[in-house]
């Protein structure tokens, strides 16, 4: 059993920024030679094929490495044991301030740049369904729901929370920082909403840091993006 590894600074980037570059190049490229699959659904679908497997065998590379066997430890280890109503707790608070956030920041930022926002393809607007048939437009709710409420939120609290930021340690309490923004800058396929993921995810990842316990933030990032499904089906 290896010990664990300081990623250095280089590594720590290029393990962020290629996947994301791998799905986002796809999505674009394929959004442009298709116009059959919703641009929401086709960029869930890339993400399930391409960004999620990365992020995860990144953690089990990293685990088989310093642990001698494929597993997501090298996401968990060191993790303090914290009672399952106190882990809702926390990720309930953290919610409320995200929401409090969502009506304070966002509306803010979106004003910001809603000049470049009105220059995104068509296409490419999430909310342009109703052209699609009745059958799809449910399927990718469903899909939307599954994969943004739970497993996207959970694959990136492992992977940002868990592993990344467990192996920059020497960064000490700024190792929480420089993962959040790259964390935020990391969505190339929603790239006007940083200042506000920033500002939601900072005191979640930092409880979660605090508390040594990654599920903390894995639930107000679940609750963050089930609210944001629902409201996005509703409108």
């Amino acid at each position: 059993m290896r010990p664990t590894q300081e990623i250095s600074v280089v590594r720590l980037l290029l393990l962020i920024f290629v996947p994301t570059t791998l799905v986002t190049g796809t999505y674009v490229v394929l959004g442009m030679v298709q116009t059959t699959v919703p641009s929401l659904l086709l960029f869930y679908l890339c993400a399930t094929v391409i960004l999620f497997p990365l992020e995860i065998g990144i953690i089990l590379h990293a685990s088989k490495q310093e642990y001698g066997k494929c597993s997501l430890r090298s996401a968990v280890s060191g993790q303090a044991n914290l009672s399952w109503w106190k882990i809702l707790l926390y990720g309930a608070l953290l919610f409320g301030f995200a929401g409090l956030m969502s009506i304070t920041v966002a509306p803010w930022e979106a004003k910001l740049f809603i000049s470049m926002q009105q220059r995104i393809p068509p296409y490419f607007d999430w909310n342009m369904l109703g052209q699609y048939p009745r059958s799809l437009v449910i399927i990718t709710y469903v899909y939307y729901f599954v994969f943004n409420g739970f497993v996207g939120p959970i694959t990136e609290e492992l992977f940002f929370r868990g592993y990344l930021t467990s192996h920059v340690k020497r960064f000490g309490k700024a190792a929480v920082l420089i993962v959040t923004i790259l964390f935020s800058l990391y969505h190339f396929w929603a790239p006007f909403g940083n200042i506000f993921r920033i500002a939601v995810f900072l005191p979640a990842a930092y409880a979660a840091w605090k508390l040594k316990n990654i599920y903390v933030s894995m639930v107000c990032h679940c609750l963050c993006n089930i609210f944001s499904v629902i409201m996005f089906i509703m409108a």
